[in-house]
């Protein structure tokens, strides 16, 4: 229902506040089918319905008083103008609008991207052809710099995903109670940020150490540390508050104006990546400039079976699976599951190519990143893509790595070299460890 926007925004005037509140519906969603999703969007006094507004989103509805203190926080500067979205989780609808399950920890708590694509693809779009009162309408900047998301407990993980899947979106990020446990993969962040080159991202973080609202699914202070630490140690802007309390929106709400502050501080200038302590990545990619548009034409397909650089055994894709199993050349029907990959989605990491270096190390382009094993067959590093894209192929060619993303092929120069496809080279071994 839109009628009544014009008494809400007399009652927010009235109550020392200027911002006219707008609500809507999502009827049913493509991203989750047979969900409904109501949303309201904040549109602040300064906004002229012409120039972009920065953009906040919320999850779970406006928590933490967000439209009162973002208007404060504008009016006192300490914030640029900024359309509030708040959404609520969708519910799972029969055929006669009855509610037959509720779709929040799916939404939320998954890591797999789908609630980014919903942001993107259906939640934005519709707050857009939303028109204020007097006929403004609402235009919200495609900047990620301007843009931050934030929600507590499922809401929490949900914001930090988001940002992290889709860095293209999302940039500013606040998150309290954030459950980050094994309910739906959020327990494996930790490892995946400590492993991936780190994206232009500013965090809060808050949580209590009394805070354990399952056990069942882990220990939630634990995981918001593990986090807070792997967050650290990857070189991202981050700060944190810990207290005694529990799973509540209270600390969050007292928090809020403060964490507004820090999150926009020294807005408009942009956030760019920190420097990660991950010892592969570090000398890898040391002076590089990051991926460059490439006039290059990358072979189609791509191996998805290579021989390790002194022709002892080879490697191949398991389908559907994480794993990469390798034969040694002298029994070549004897396979083993040797190197795992990571994969958010929890279906097929999709591999689109694979080639060694002369140090024995295994490049693989992968949906969530070219993924670099050792000799061991460990993930250690994951080097993003220039955009969000599904790659089509990859090459790897003397000290330079070639993806394809749609029509358009990007390069990125490392320091490390491919080992040659058809001559046997000597390859030190790293270990066993």
């Amino acid at each position: 229902m839109r009628y009544p926007l014009l008494f809400i925004s007399i009652l927010f005037y009235v109550s020392g506040y200027a911002y006219e509140m707008l609500s809507d519906t999502i009827p049913n969603s493509l991203v989750y089918p047979n969900t409904v999703h109501t949303y309201k969007v904040s549109i602040p006094e300064g906004y002229d319905g012409n120039t972009p507004a920065c953009l906040y989103v919320g999850l779970d509805g406006p928590l933490y008083h967000a439209p009162d203190v973002i208007d404060s926080l504008i009016k006192a500067g300490d914030m640029p103008i900024t359309i509030g979205v708040y959404f609520q989780p969708g519910e799972v609808k029969d055929m006669y609008g009855k509610t037959v399950r509720y779709n929040r920890s799916n939404e939320y708590d998954a890591i797999d991207g789908r609630l980014a694509r919903f942001i993107e693809t259906e939640l934005l779009p519709a707050a857009s052809r939303l028109t204020t009162a007097d006929g403004r309408r609402v235009c919200i900047s495609d900047n990620p710099d301007c843009r931050a998301i934030s929600g507590a407990s499922s809401g929490g993980i949900g914001s930090f995903v988001v940002a992290w899947q889709r860095p293209d979106l999302f940039r500013r990020v606040f998150t309290t109670c954030g459950t980050y446990v094994s309910m739906r993969g959020g327990d494996l962040l930790p490892a995946i940020v400590r492993k991936t080159e780190p994206l232009p991202l500013r965090m809060f973080i808050h949580d209590g150490s009394k805070d354990a609202w399952n056990p069942l699914f882990g220990h939630w202070f634990e995981q918001n540390q593990l986090l807070a630490s792997s967050l650290k140690f990857a070189g991202y802007d981050i700060d944190c508050r810990w207290d005694d309390t529990g799973h509540s929106i209270i600390p969050g709400t007292r928090l809020f104006p403060d964490v507004m502050k820090w999150l926009w501080r020294d807005y408009p200038r942009s956030l760019t990546p920190g420097n990660t302590a991950n010892n592969f990545i570090t000398p890898l990619l040391e002076g590089e400039t990051g991926w460059q548009l490439d006039t290059t034409t990358v072979v189609i397909p791509a191996q998805t079976t290579v021989v390790y650089p002194d022709s002892s055994y080879i490697v191949k894709v398991l389908p559907g699976s994480q794993w990469l199993q390798t034969a040694n050349i002298d029994t070549p029907h004897i396979w083993q599951n040797t190197y795992l990959l990571h994969d958010m989605t929890f279906t097929d990491p999709g591999v689109v190519g694979m080639a060694f270096d002369y140090d024995g190390n295994l490049y693989v382009a992968t949906s969530m990143g070219i993924q670099i094993a050792d000799q061991n067959g460990r993930v250690r590093a994951i080097l993003r893509y220039p955009f969000h894209a599904t790659p089509v192929a990859f090459q790897f060619n003397d000290n330079t790595l070639y993806i394809q993303l749609e029509d358009k092929v990007y390069s990125r120069s490392i320091k490390a070299t491919a080992a040659p496809l058809h001559k046997k080279i000597n390859v030190k071994s790293q270990g066993p460890s």
